[in-house]
């Protein structure tokens, strides 16, 4: 598994997406970050709730020069279930993501262990989840990885803290 530093240059990545096109972190041009979320799959009920929320922040994310970009392991139909059953109108979904590149960003790896309290079968093997706030250089200014649902950053939280990144120029941590 590789762990990725800040301030140094993240792994290529690009994913189908759900509207048709291929998105690319190397083709991102924001304006302060590209904000990468990768949720595990339609099986999580947490990622449900998680991802709503990011739907309902994403405007503010934008309004911060921030582009944002949710994607899964899970398959095509998978992930349109869960963009459909979600109401997740606002975000790009991106699908596919294989686990030998989810790996390649620190993420870490399960195994089913059959169907879920949302009685929804989980995938033989899937990424479990991980916030990454990239930088226009593609390097890495903070991430947050997780070895199961659980505690993960609130995108209100989130969006406070890139506002006193960009108020204070505060630099990125955790290089050493």
């Amino acid at each position: 598994m590789g762990t990725i530093i800040p301030r140094t240059k993240t792994p290529e990545l690009e994913i189908s997406t759900l509207d048709g096109s291929v998105w690319s972190l190397a083709e991102q041009r924001p304006e302060t970050f590209t904000l990468v979320v990768a949720y595990r799959g339609l099986h999580c009920p947490i990622c449900k709730t998680y991802l709503q929320e990011l739907n309902r922040t994403v405007d503010e994310f934008k309004k911060r020069g921030v582009n944002v970009v949710a994607l899964s392991s899970d398959t095509q139909e998978r992930a349109q279930t869960a963009r459909d059953e979600w109401k997740l109108d606002n975000i790009t979904i991106g699908y596919g993501l294989s686990i030998e590149k989810a790996r390649e960003w620190g993420l870490f790896i399960s195994t089913s262990r059959g169907k879920t309290s949302a009685g929804i079968e989980e995938p033989t093997i899937f990424s479990e989840p991980g916030v990454f706030i990239i930088r226009p250089d593609q390097t890495l200014f903070a991430s947050n990885i997780a070895t199961m649902p659980f505690a993960r950053p609130h995108f209100r939280e989130m969006l406070a803290a890139i506002d006193f990144i960009i108020d204070k120029n505060y630099p990125a941590r955790g290089e050493a």
